[in-house]
């Protein structure tokens, strides 16, 4: 007997083959296009093969369709339809990503209610749990053999999201989770497999530890401590990954639909595992399902005319065309969602992020998609009140994220880049003038800090607005944290930069001069 576990994960709303970067644009990825290869190859499962599929999470927030659905849930019904799309497909199990929660758990409940297969959260407790999970695992049996698919998220959430997106939740670690129902299964069924919203925090061959071990990424710690399993299915990251690693097959299959994690495992006679292997499948070439398309096509109409409407007008050129030099010396773009964020919240300082190298930034005409591709986060906003210190320690993560080739040019780190790039997690402040000196050790790199035209002292406070992600330290800023929060903010950052264009039609397009590179 063969089985086949297919999976896909971190598709974020792209059902379409398009980042929706115009109209006419298209890319071969896609959740409609990984539905006809997992058909394909459910419709050629032979006699002696049992075809699973997994959706690993991440699929309700991300992209122009889903950001849609969520500002139109009171008058449409488009956030039903992620889960009529995923329920074409009848999943063996599903499990919820991080960015499942970005919207509240009453959003997450409502989207996922009318679902056909059982989201599973094995590290996932609390009174609200039942509102979103269904079991900590299933058991199946087809053609013979038990499977047992144990379900798990990254136990990182609470670093990161919003309290009160996750209130009555609480999130376990995922090896002790995994350790616990497996000692459980393991005797009740033939093959046990994991799926786990949540990547490698180790190399895959030499097991050397590729970032710090804070508990975000547990992917290698499962595969080096629970040889008991079967089989694991990763995401989050958004790593293509397809390896054997301590004899246990493993893969994560990238972003936005761009593939379809395979998994084969060979049983003998007795249903034991003798032989594995892992790859990626492409949806590059696949069609895109008529009986989809009949669900999703309207919302997609409807999303592109919404992303065309007009939003204001811009004196000057705020288009992005070089991200490194805008990263390095400001960029009018980046000044201005840190005019927005002062503006909203009345704080001196700002800090925000070029989130990836795909952000086109403002023409002259900006429209609802030039906003919603350049600013992909529903971010809200908090203001937090830290000291001089506080800051200069943010800065000089800010500076690590720097390195310097030999031609003098500028390059990213391996710290920001290697084996996920994190691009957003370099930050670009306005409302302060300051250096770094890139001759200079990590951690030694930030020269004086200039507020309101004077130094700024290290046990001085000041107030700071900055992204929910980044004010609890998401991406290694300890700095900052939920108990130096003084406001919160309720509006996402793409809507408040909507009303700030509507309201200041004048807006000039200026190159900050605020942040000087020495190398």
């Amino acid at each position: 007997m063969k089985i086949r576990i297919l999976s896909t994960s971190d598709v974020h709303g792209y059902f379409y083959p398009t980042d929706f970067s115009s109209i006419d644009d298209r890319h071969e990825l896609g959740y409609l296009k990984a539905a006809s290869l997992i058909r394909k190859i459910k419709a050629q499962e032979a006699a002696d093969e049992i075809v699973l599929y997994v959706e690993n999470g991440d699929i309700i927030e991300g992209s122009p369709m889903d950001a849609y659905a969520y500002n139109t849930r009171e008058i449409t019904d488009y956030s039903q339809k992620i889960t009529a799309l995923v329920n074409q497909l009848s999943p063996d199990a599903a499990v919820l990503g991080n960015h499942e929660f970005n919207y509240g758990l009453d959003y997450l409940a409502q989207t996922l209610a009318g679902r056909n297969y059982p989201i599973l959260g094995a590290n996932i407790s609390g009174p609200a749990a039942k509102k979103i999970v269904d079991a900590p695992y299933e058991i199946l049996e087809k053609k013979g053999v038990k499977i047992g698919i144990v379900g798990l998220t990254t136990q990182f959430i609470p670093h990161w999201e919003d309290p009160a997106n996750i209130a009555g939740l609480r999130f376990h670690s995922v090896v002790e989770s995994l350790k616990l129902q497996v000692a459980q299964l393991r005797s009740q069924v033939d093959v046990l497999i994991a799926a786990y919203h949540g990547g490698f925090e180790a190399d895959l061959q030499t097991d050397q530890p590729t970032e710090k071990l804070t508990g975000e990424n547990e992917g290698s710690a499962i595969l080096r401590e629970i040889p008991e399993i079967d089989a694991l299915i990763t995401g989050h990251q958004h790593r293509t990954e397809a390896a054997m690693v301590h004899g246990t097959p493993t893969t994560q299959p990238g972003y936005r639909g761009s593939h379809v994690g395979e998994i084969v495992l060979e049983l003998d006679a007795k249903k034991k595992v003798q032989h594995s292997s892992a790859q990626l499948l492409s949806v590059a070439d696949q069609p895109l399902p008529d009986d989809l398309q009949a669900i999703a096509e309207p919302w997609l109409k409807a999303t592109q005319k919404w992303l065309d409407q007009p939003v204001a007008m811009i004196n000057g050129d705020m288009r992005i065309t070089d991200h490194m030099a805008a990263r390095a010396q400001g960029h009018a773009y980046l000044a201005l969602v840190n005019q927005v964020q002062m503006s909203a919240t009345s704080a001196p300082i700002s800090g925000t992020s070029l989130f990836n190298d795909d952000v086109q930034g403002f023409g002259h005409e900006v429209t609802v998609r030039n906003v919603m591709n350049s600013y992909v986060y529903p971010n809200t906003l908090v203001v937090e009140k830290v000291s001089g210190a506080d800051l200069r320690a943010a800065l000089e993560r800010c500076a690590s994220f720097f390195a310097v080739n030999s031609d003098g040019s500028l390059a990213v780190s391996a710290e920001f880049s290697q084996p996920k790039v994190e691009l957003y997690n370099y930050d670009y402040y306005s409302g302060i003038d300051y250096s770094f000196d890139l001759t200079q050790p990590i951690g030694h790199r930030v020269g004086p800090i200039y507020f309101a035209g004077a130094p700024l002292a290290e046990d001085q406070e000041v107030e700071v607005v900055l992204n929910q992600y980044r004010g609890v330290g998401g991406g290694d800023y300890p700095m900052f944290s939920a108990d130096k929060v003084v406001r919160e903010y309720a509006d996402d950052m793409p809507k408040l930069i909507m009303e700030y264009l509507q309201d200041h039609p004048e807006v000039e397009a200026k190159q900050p001069e605020n942040l000087t590179i020495i190398k």
